[in-house]
């Protein structure tokens, strides 16, 4: 776990549902690890390496709205993890019967006007509807012209 002087600059908070049910798909099947939580806010920090999320529970605690919820959450938006290997989480996946939104792919992005960066990645959403891309790299490369 990350002291707050040393972790991520950025985590994003996933208001749920269901604590429990994220708590099981974050990290029962995707493999992120609870840094901590607050049952009786229906909090968790979840972590895998370096990537962390907060979800908290919609009707316990404090839950900053902006506008009516309307499933499927997170609209708009995916949230990239880098990982080592899709392998372990597409097959964890699979034997909870989780479907994919989008099948593994490879895909080669530009990343200047000399380079791209190589993933294979793919796209499952979490029990409210908030799209994950799985991606691990394959390197990078010259843009073929």
């Amino acid at each position: 776990m990350s002291s707050p002087a040393s972790g991520p600059a950025l985590v994003p908070e996933l208001l749920v549902s269901d604590i429990l049910n994220s708590i099981e798909f974050w990290c029962g099947i995707c493999g992120f690890d609870i840094d901590y939580q607050r049952p009786e806010e229906g909090f968790a920090h979840v972590s895998l390496d370096s990537a962390h999320i907060m979800l908290e529970q919609r009707g316990i605690g404090r839950n900053w709205l902006t506008a009516p919820l309307e499933p499927p959450l997170g609209r708009g938006i995916n949230f990239q993890i880098s990982v080592p290997s899709l392998d372990p989480i597409l097959a964890a996946l699979s034997d909870a019967g989780h479907p994919l939104f989008m099948p593994p792919e490879t895909k080669w992005y530009r990343i200047g006007e000399l380079g791209e960066a190589g993933v294979r990645q793919f796209l499952v959403t979490d029990p409210d509807g908030y799209l994950v891309r799985f991606q691990a790299s394959l390197g990078r490369r010259p843009i073929l012209r």
